[in-house]
């Protein structure tokens, strides 16, 4: 019954357009008539005939037609005036030929034809002109402050935008737009619908907006990326009203308003993990965290504090990392109880003092170096971080009875073509040889590049944007997997929970996404043109890395598990006294700074290692480091 009323309500306003339109073509009929009889000999020209209600009839049909009732008087502008000429002209046609089958057009002066449309025109036009300036007369009266707002998307979500935007008074939502045929021309919350998503340029202008608002927050990425685009012609900033899952977890504030980011538009949907089955795990538990300054390890810390964690240990090497970290959680999460230990989780001293402190549950071993090209020329640093420090903690959370350890790994330990790659693969492998059905459940979880962590890509670019450019990328042909900090860590813990005592888990990721466009989205969302604003440079695969990634290896045997997107491989079988003994070589290399032994004990422990693009005996040079462009090409 409401949305009866709704519709109706919103039908008024236009029935009274079209009796105000039908009306001044009556009189302009008349007038006319009268003028030009009145010019010759006197005349009686009746109030209401068959051929006025022709006319009349004739006019309000090309009317419709022309699309003279989809606009509003409120934004009454040039466009509609193009309209109302185009409509009186072709009304004019359609009267002539009216008359002409009823009466053969005997009775009606030439003047008044000729006349007739340009009259009307300006009977039509006025009024408009005149209500749309009284109206932007009262609103600048009303409030001077106030910034005019268009927003994108008619649904739940811009409705409930309307209601908040009016609790703050600063803002004005002038209009919606929206592609759905049914909501052209109606009313929400007593905002008219303007128009489609793709003439917001037009209506923006028509309108004096000064910000664009994307209320779709269930939008794909493909559609996202639609409006975004469109909203970049405008040439005004947008925001956009964040997504239900980025409010839940207290990434966002109900009501607030976002810039795009650009995980908005990578093209695959964030994976929902199954809180319950987190929580239950999780709850009242007591967890520790290696590597708990970094992007992924502050963020597991959060993970845990937001589901019911009752004690969070920290190692961190790095002072203000964990400073920072420890300061923001006890900011967030003051109920909780915390222990930060600064240190190096390899140190045996170290991680033995904060399991004793913290008698952990579960243990996240984040700690780990993951740059790419810059490993390649530390392979020593590489294996005493990635491999020595993840043995020493793993014995030592075995010897200590912990329930779960976690080793976060990476897609680079698949095939591995580069020491990252053969470090991390090796270090799962050293989790497979430890494990054993009556103690510690080792769990290992791999997943893509991630997305605005310490080092990767987007940070990269964007500074490169700020900077003016310009953006460089590898290759144009050059493909990553990506996924966001927060899913990376939901991941991991619902890996964590599924209970198996022992598995590999990687994340079905979707399609792959190719570099070239990840900067050009960028950029574009930066406000400029790729190409024109910021060149694009192509400077050839870095040391260690490989056009495509692969999630998979073809001898896991892969199977679902209770989370759709997630996967479980059957891990290889492995010899516990081999990776024993070579971990103890390695430790003995390390020590002696032996790269060359290294290298040759790596080759022989994790066999499927194929380096790509190795530089001989790892030496290293500042070449190697500072990766200058080679055979550059910009676009």
């Amino acid at each position: 019954m409401s949305s009866w009323r709704d519709r109706m309500k919103g039908a008024l306003p236009r029935f009274a357009v079209v009796a105000h339109d039908l009306a001044m073509v009556w009189l302009v009929w008349q007038a006319l008539h009268r003028l030009r009889f009145s010019m010759a000999a006197p005349a009686t020209l009746p109030l209401w005939s068959a051929e006025i209600a022709l006319v009349m009839a004739a006019q309000g049909l090309v009317f419709w037609q022309v699309g003279l009732y989809r606009g509003l008087w409120r934004f009454a502008g040039v466009p509609d005036l193009w309209n109302i000429f185009k409509a009186c002209v072709l009304g004019l046609f359609a009267i002539v030929l009216g008359l002409f089958l009823y009466n053969r057009v005997d009775a009606v002066p030439r003047t008044v034809l000729v006349l007739y449309p340009l009259v009307l025109m300006g009977m039509l036009g006025a009024p408009r002109l005149l209500y749309r300036a009284w109206k932007d007369s009262r609103i600048e009266r009303a409030s001077t402050a106030s910034v005019r707002i268009l927003i994108l998307g008619a649904g739940r979500a811009g409705e409930a935008l309307v209601r908040d935007l009016r609790r703050f008074g600063t803002y004005e939502p002038v209009g919606f737009l929206d592609d759905a045929v049914r909501l052209r021309g109606s009313k929400v919350q007593g905002v008219p619908v303007l128009g489609r998503v793709p003439e917001v340029a037009e209506i923006a202008r028509e309108t004096a907006a000064k910000l664009l608002v994307i209320a779709m927050p269930s939008a794909d990425a493909n559609a996202l990326q639609r409006v975004v685009l469109a909203c970049e012609r405008t040439g005004l900033p947008f925001r956009m009203v964040p997504r239900l899952q980025d409010v839940l977890e207290g990434r966002s504030l109900p009501g607030e308003l976002k810039e795009v980011a650009i995980e908005d538009l990578l093209g695959r949907k964030p994976v929902l993990p199954d809180w319950k089955a987190i929580r239950g795990w999780l709850g009242a538990r007591s967890v520790l965290v290696t590597g708990a300054g970094g992007s992924i390890g502050s963020e597991l810390c959060r993970q845990c504090a937001r589901h019911g964690a009752r004690r969070i240990a920290l190692i961190e090497i790095d002072e203000l990392a964990l400073t920072q970290t420890e300061a923001a959680l006890r900011r967030d999460f003051p109920d909780l109880e915390y222990i930060p230990v600064l240190g190096d989780c390899g140190d045996p001293a170290v991680i033995a003092y904060a399991l004793g402190l913290s008698e952990p549950d579960a243990v996240f071993h984040a700690a780990a170096y993951k740059q790419v090209p810059l490993l390649e020329a530390q392979l020593r640093e590489a294996v005493r971080n990635n491999v020595l420090a993840t043995a020493t903690v793993a014995r030592a959370c075995r010897e200590a009875g912990v329930g779960t350890f976690v080793l976060i790994s990476t897609d680079k330990a698949v095939d591995p073509v580069n020491v990252l790659g053969a470090t991390k693969r090796l270090a799962e492998m050293t989790c497979q040889s430890l494990a054993d059905q009556r103690s510690t459940r080792f769990v290992t979880v791999r997943f893509g590049n991630v997305l605005d962590s310490a080092g990767s890509v987007v940070p990269l670019f964007r500074e490169q944007i700020r900077s003016g450019g310009p953006v460089t990328v590898t290759d144009p042909e050059v493909t990553r997997f990506f996924m966001t900090i927060p899913e990376a860590c939901q991941l991991i813990l619902q890996a964590s929970a599924i209970g198996t005592h022992e598995a590999i888990y990687t994340l079905d990721m979707g399609e792959p996404v190719p570099i070239r466009l990840l900067a050009e989205q960028m950029i574009r969302l930066a406000g400029k043109q790729p190409g024109r604003d910021i060149a694009i440079i192509y400077t050839g695969l870095r040391p260690g890395e490989k056009l495509h990634e692969t999630l998979f290896h073809a001898d896991e045997r892969y199977r679902p598990t209770q989370h759709p997107k997630i996967l479980q491989a059957e891990p290889r079988d492995v010899s516990a006294h081999a990776i024993e003994s070579a971990i103890a070589q390695l430790r003995e290399a390390s020590a002696r700074y032996d790269r060359d032994a290294l290298g040759q004990l790596l080759r022989m422990a994790v066999p499927e290692f194929a380096p790509v693009g190795e530089h001989p005996d790892y030496i290293e040079s500042a070449t190697v480091v500072a990766f200058p462009a080679r055979n550059a090409r910009k676009v």
